[in-house]
């Protein structure tokens, strides 16, 4: 099966489920209804039951249950969106419940990690075709979610050697029906490219962030009241949900550290440059950094979704977890 196999008028699942329902599951719940042609039934699980309360007040979906075997049961997709620290304790959970041909896919921003966690648990006649949207908030739970997020914006999948071809033209499909620009990848290839693009400049906002804080308490009041644009940023990223970001930069480490080396290798010779004022090589450095921007605007990944705009909450769609991640 192929993409153009799947008739644009019949829905790609007939039952899709979702496991966690906070800023990213709502925002599939949402653009899969607004799509149409995504799930003929949208299932929901989440652990916290003041989440499935307010899911069924916002009837975003179809179904909310009280398991998440329960929310699988009958699924012929299933979308696990809770953070991936959580994903080895919730297969065991749905592995029981998994129906035979079922695909089975993520959102994780790691994805060598999720492989390693999920694949083995992923019963035989199950197909796993892990994923990751490049896009997101800095709010979180279910209020926080909006149709237009994937809209224009990535959304990565790596399947492994092996997998039903029939699968992964699937899940590219659903999420090309909400809008998102499908690729597929290597796992270690991805984490290696987002730990530069996305892990990295999180860990450096938290890092500034934090300084910026351990000041004595006047400068503190001082450093929010006079907040130019480069640290109100900042501090948007650092404000994204702690539980995903612990996740990530634990199973993403390598990476993650790889990446860091090169940081603070080139600030040590930033540090240089500025100590003996050698403007010249200062100015060099800036210039190429501004082609990079340049780059990433021409690609239609600034920081605002070019295809729909802010949600009724002011919410804005950007490349990654700053989550506008």
């Amino acid at each position: 099966m192929s993409m153009t196999d799947l008739p644009q008028d019949e829905p790609v699942f007939k039952r899709l489920a979702l496991i966690g329902v906070g800023n990213i599951g709502s925002s599939i719940a949402r653009a899969v209804k607004q799509a149409g042609n995504a799930a003929a039934h949208l299932a929901a699980f989440d652990r916290d039951p003041a989440v499935r309360a307010r899911l069924l007040e916002l009837g975003i979906v179809d179904s909310v249950h009280e398991s998440a075997g329960e929310a699988v049961t009958g699924a012929d997709g299933v979308v696990l969106c809770a953070p991936v620290g959580a994903y080895a304790g919730i297969m065991p959970e749905i592995a029981p419940h998994l129906e035979q041909g079922a695909v089975l896919t993520d959102i994780g921003s790691v994805k060598l990690a999720v492989v390693r966690d999920v694949a083995p648990l992923v019963p035989e006649g199950v197909h796993f075709v892990p994923g990751h949207p490049v896009a997101g908030s800095e709010k979180s739970g279910p209020d926080a979610g909006f149709a237009e997020l994937f809209r224009g914006r990535f959304w990565l999948l790596t399947p492994e050697e092996g997998v039903d071809p029939a699968a992964t033209a699937k899940i590219e499909a659903l999420w090309s029906r909400v809008g998102a620009i499908v690729e597929v990848m290597n796992a270690a290839y991805h984490d290696k490219v987002l730990a530069l693009t996305s892990h990295l400049p999180h860990l450096i906002a938290y890092t500034i962030v934090g300084t910026a804080f351990d000041v004595e308490e006047q400068e503190r009041k001082d450093v929010i009241r006079f907040s130019a644009g480069g640290f109100r940023d900042f501090t948007r990223i650092a404000g994204s949900d702690p539980t995903m970001w612990r996740d990530i930069f634990l199973n993403n480490k390598e990476a993650v550290l790889e990446m860091l080396q090169r940081f603070t290798e080139d600030l040590t010779a930033l540090q240089r440059q500025i100590r003996w004022g050698e403007g010249d090589k200062l100015y060099e450095f800036f210039e190429r950094t501004r082609e990079v921007r340049r780059g990433v605007v021409e690609a239609h990944q600034e920081g605002t979704n070019p295809w729909g705009g802010p949600d009724a909450n002011g919410n804005k769609a950007t490349s990654e977890g700053g989550k506008p991640e």
